[in-house]
């Protein structure tokens, strides 16, 4: 018995290739719109750094907020300045009695911007 083998030239299927295109390019422009839509709604939530109260600088003069126990109600108010920032928290510097410093790293919160202090003049 002789086997046949019958070519048959691979035809390429159209109707799929159309079909994959037409879903990647749905995607694409899926993706183009939002894009579009998104960008705009960006600039419209630029807040000003500069009038955030939770906004600091490096070198700028603030007020710590400082419990001596976490159960306590008596909070004082140190003098101190930025020295880092970071994410979560700043690192402040504390001017002690003998013109010694320590850098310590506190919460955002804990902290106030020092009242400017107007020069008078005589």
């Amino acid at each position: 018995m002789l086997e046949q083998q019958i070519d048959c030239p691979t035809k390429p299927k159209t109707s799929a290739m159309i079909m994959k295109l037409l879903q990647i390019t749905l995607v694409v422009l899926a993706l183009l719109i939002n894009l579009a839509i998104a960008f705009p709604s960006w600039g419209d939530s630029t807040l000003s750094l500069t009038s955030n109260p939770n906004y600091f600088e490096v070198g700028q003069k603030v007020i710590w907020l400082y419990k001596p126990r976490t159960d306590s109600s008596d909070v004082q108010r140190i003098p101190a300045e930025v020295v880092k920032l970071s994410s979560k928290q700043v690192q402040i510097k504390v001017y002690k009695n003998n013109k010694e410093f320590v850098n310590r790293w506190v919460n955002p919160n804990k902290l106030e911007n020092s009242p400017k202090v107007k020069k008078s003049v005589v």
